[in-house]
């Protein structure tokens, strides 16, 4: 996948230091590929699943992930708690993505050498529907502490980003709408964060999704 990037839209908001939104990064026509991909990314070997957590809650959104398949709280080469296939490999055209979101997000001033050295090798998809939500969290299963990069298709969401002590107070709300990019590294890289809510009939149906929220995270694992 190809796409070109269109200029940024809207001008980058650090929410914390290492954490910044970009609204409208990704045009209709590059949300509406990469839901596509989902879709097919979905379809196995490894399918979309509600994921368990160890005292057995099972989550609200549904997962598939690429390069390693993460369950609560580890990461594998085969889905053991999803039929044992082996995850799809990641993508190079996402990670080129992926590069081009630090550039975008810090300025590249500041980002090129580390773009260049950005491989991320997992990512995380998770589809949510109307009623779905995510507690706040940290993403601390890698072994790196290299940047988050998250981009959301499909119905705005309420995104609460917080500190890296709590999972309470001081944090900063704000909606996350179709096409936007957060990414949070640095001294921001493992702060608890959430989605409480989910905005339904919010999305251009141009972006390919009908209802709910698609949200990518890519990640380097730190993995061999």
């Amino acid at each position: 996948m190809n796409a070109l990037f269109d200029p940024v839209p809207a001008e980058p908001v650090e929410v914390a230091p290492g954490a910044v939104h970009v609204p409208g990064w990704l045009s209709l026509e590059q949300q509406a590929e990469l839901v596509d991909a989902c879709r097919t990314w979905g379809r196995g070997p490894v399918p979309f699943r509600a994921a368990k957590l160890p005292g057995g809650h099972e989550m609200s959104v549904q997962t598939v992930c690429l390069g390693w398949h993460w369950q609560p709280y580890k990461y594998s080469r085969v889905a053991e708690d999803a039929g044992g296939g082996r995850v799809l490999e990641f993508p190079e055209w996402l990670a080129g993505w992926g590069r081009r979101a630090l550039i975008d997000a810090y300025g590249p001033e500041v980002a090129e050498s580390a773009a260049a050295a950005y491989k991320p090798d997992t990512a995380l998809i998770n589809f949510y529907a109307d009623t779905a939500k995510m507690g706040m969290h940290q993403d601390k299963d890698e072994k790196t502490d290299l940047p988050v990069v998250s981009l959301s298709v499909g119905d705005d969401c309420l995104f609460r980003f917080g500190n890296t002590q709590t999972r309470t107070k001081p944090y900063t709300d704000l909606r996350l709408r179709s096409g936007d990019l957060f990414v949070f590294g640095g001294p921001s890289r493992f702060a608890y964060h959430g989605v409480p809510k989910i905005y339904p009939g919010t999305a251009d149906p141009a972006c390919g999704l009908a209802s709910g929220r698609l949200n990518l995270t890519m990640r380097v694992t730190g993995l061999a």
